[in-house]
């Protein structure tokens, strides 16, 4: 059985802002990896996520539509290299929306026991309610 977390949220910027928050490594920092990031902006470019408290996940590229869609795979155990059985995708959907951005994301996957992927599932959506909401306001400033 798989899990999914969705979200949306509308950011008060043009797409083109919010797609730099969500794929440059700088920014990514300032809102969700605030260990840092690193990000191969293309299909199969590597993809390194860091949080001092639980270390860095590794992953890869898989889409990229410039101003519209990112999408990332990456490894729910710090440390490893993302395989089917230990990652997870994440999609970003940019929709110009009025004088903003509608913003939807996506994460799917947790193929793991049924225990462990419940409980992955919760600190996902915990972790990206507070972070798209850490994103719709630190993205108007830049």
């Amino acid at each position: 059985m798989e899990s999914r977390v969705e979200r949306e949220v509308y950011v008060e910027a043009r797409p083109e802002v919010v797609w730099s928050a969500v794929t440059q490594a700088d920014i990514v920092a300032r809102w969700y990896a605030f260990g840092g990031a690193e990000i191969d902006l293309k299909p199969g470019g590597r993809l390194v996520l860091r949080w001092d408290e639980h270390g860095d996940f590794l992953g890869f590229v898989e889409k990229v539509e410039p101003g519209r869609r990112f999408v990332y795979r990456y490894a729910v155990v710090p440390g490893v290299e993302p395989t089917p059985a230990n990652s997870n995708q994440v999609e970003f959907t940019l929709t110009p929306e009025a004088e903003g951005t509608r913003l939807q994301l996506v994460e799917s996957g947790f193929e793991l026991p049924e225990a462990e992927r419940t409980e992955h599932a919760a600190q996902a959506e915990q972790a990206w309610d507070g972070s798209l909401a850490a994103l719709a306001e630190l993205v108007p400033t830049l």
